[in-house]
């Protein structure tokens, strides 16, 4: 395993002020950091699919090991952008043009309990009303693709968050990915614009695609825990444990990354997913890159112990961020999921 090399010039340089303990400092500062990189275009990465699928997630990669706040709202940004494209080549109707300058989030998580709803209004359009959780960016993006209950089927819209929405406060008291600002929205007959038939969200190929994009987050943030155990080990010398805690650490790492440039090629040889490859595909890299970074986790902390939690404010806001970014991961339901769709697939062969 090597030190990480750097992220892009967009992230070098990346202080947060007062660290890990400065929750609303470093929101600020990250909120200001995705304003300069959406305005510069940094985010306007290669598509899925492209042909430099692989590009995309390092460069992702690289602004998780600076900031996992930050690569959470460069995600979702990116990700946004792949959605409206990808509609906009199926001539999904009413699709927007992104506008420079624009901070788009995709805001799709639909937890038990509140429920955005979509109505048709008087002048024939759409209005969401409701509340709608864990909504990344929700002080900074200007624009956002939102599921929203079109009866009791899921559907995208499109909205501007200019009026109409309000931020719930308190709605994220925790320290870890605080600086994201994952808040939960409240919706007052928000114009939105319906992007495809009910159910069409989540059937899409792009769907599995984003998903990687996600796991791509997460290596980054495996990778810079990782980095202390890296450093301690060449500064302290010749320690059995630490070296082989650091070598389990380093196999990890490289498998996934080599998984990755496994995906990227298969992803970018068959984008509109004819083969019916994709959603396998995205399961299998998120349950190694997760299993992987819980086991980074586990074995930074096992060799170092609470030295760098206590006394690296950088070290111990990435532990605490990765910790929380991870369970978008559903843990034993996705890993469901997947020896399902292997169970299927077998049937399918038979």
């Amino acid at each position: 395993m090597t030190a990480p090399s750097g992220p892009e010039s967009f992230v070098q340089g990346h202080q947060p002020p007062g660290g890990g303990l400065d929750v609303e400092g470093h929101r600020i500062e990250v909120a200001g950091r995705f304003t300069a990189l959406v305005n510069a275009g940094e985010l306007e990465l290669p598509l899925p699919g492209s042909g430099d699928t692989r590009s995309r997630w390092s460069a992702l990669t690289r602004i998780a090991e600076a900031d996992l706040a930050l690569a959470r709202l460069c995600e979702g940004h990116a990700d946004a952008l792949a959605i409206l494209a990808e509609l906009t080549f199926l001539s999904v109707p009413g699709v927007p043009t992104p506008v420079p300058g624009a901070r788009w989030a995709v805001w799709a998580a639909e937890p038990p309990g509140a429920v955005l709803r979509a109505e048709r209004t008087e002048a024939g359009g759409w209005a969401l009303s409701g509340r709608k959780p864990y909504c990344s960016g929700a002080r900074v993006c200007t624009d956002a693709l939102v599921t929203a209950r079109d009866g009791d089927q899921r559907r995208l819209f499109a909205v501007s968050t200019a009026v109409g929405v309000a931020p719930v406060p308190d709605s994220w008291p925790a320290a870890g990915m605080a600086a994201s600002d994952t808040l939960d929205l409240d919706f007052d007959r928000v114009p939105a614009v319906p992007l495809g038939e009910p159910g069409a969200y989540l059937a899409r190929p792009g769907f599995a695609h984003g998903g990687i994009g996600v796991a791509a987050c997460w290596f980054g943030g495996a990778r810079a825990v990782a980095a202390t155990l890296l450093r301690a080990a060449a500064a302290h010398g010749p320690e059995p444990h630490t070296l082989a805690h650091l070598g389990a650490v380093d196999a990890r790492l490289e498998a996934v990354s080599a998984l990755l440039d496994r995906a990227a090629v298969e992803l970018d040889a068959d984008p509109a997913d004819r083969k019916g490859g994709a959603a396998l595909r995205s399961m299998r890299v998120r349950a190694a890159t997760e299993d992987t970074a819980m086991a980074v986790l586990h074995h930074v902390g096992r060799a170092l112990g609470a030295g760098p939690l206590g006394h690296d404010r950088e070290h111990a806001r990435q532990v605490t961020d990765l910790t929380v970014y991870l369970r978008q991961y559903h843990g034993e339901r996705d890993l469901a999921g997947l020896g399902a769709a292997l169970a299927d697939a077998e049937r399918e062969r038979r």
